[in-house]
C-alpha cells in the first residue's frame, strides 16, 4: 500500500526500519501499533514524575522508548529520550513536567497518525 509509506514518512517515522522489523507486513505492523494505546507506561511515567519516583519514571520512559523505536515512531521516541537521561542519572531536574508535556503532545500526534493509517487500510 503506497499510501501507508507516504503517511508514515509524513509523520516523520522511519518506515524502512519499522518494516524490516515487521518483515514488510503492514497489517502486522498495524496490529502491533494498536497495542501501543493499551500500554500503561505513559500514565505510569506521569504518576511516577508526580510522586518523585525517578526510578519508576525511568523504567516507564525506557519501555516507552523501546516501543516507539521498534515501531519506527521517531518523533515520539525522541521526545521520550529527552527525559530519559536526566532520569537515568536520577537528576533532580526542575522541568520534568515540561518534558512530560512534550511526550504527551507527541503521543497525540501518534494517535492522529494511527487514525490516518487505519483509514488508509
Amino acid at each position: 500500500m503506497p499510501e501507508f509509506r507516504e503517511l508514515f514518512e509524513a509523520y516523520g517515522g522511519d518506515y524502512d526500519t519499522a518494516m524490516r522489523r515487521f518483515m514488510g507486513n503492514e497489517g502486522m505492523y498495524l496490529k502491533c501499533f494498536g497495542m501501543l494505546f493499551q500500554d500503561e507506561n505513559l500514565e505510569k511515567l506521569g504518576k511516577a514524575l508526580s510522586s518523585g519516583d525517578l526510578q519508576a519514571a525511568f523504567e516507564a520512559a525506557h519501555t516507552l522508548k523501546g516501543m516507539a523505536g521498534n515501531m519506527g515512531l521517531e518523533p515520539f521516541s525522541e521526545a521520550v529520550c529527552a527525559i530519559m537521561e536526566p532520569l537515568r542519572a536520577k537528576e533532580e531536574y526542575g522541568d520534568y513536567q515540561a518534558l512530560y508535556n512534550g511526550i504527551l503532545s507527541e503521543h497525540k500526534k501518534v494517535e492522529a497518525f494511527w487514525v490516518q493509517l487505519k483509514g488508509g487500510v
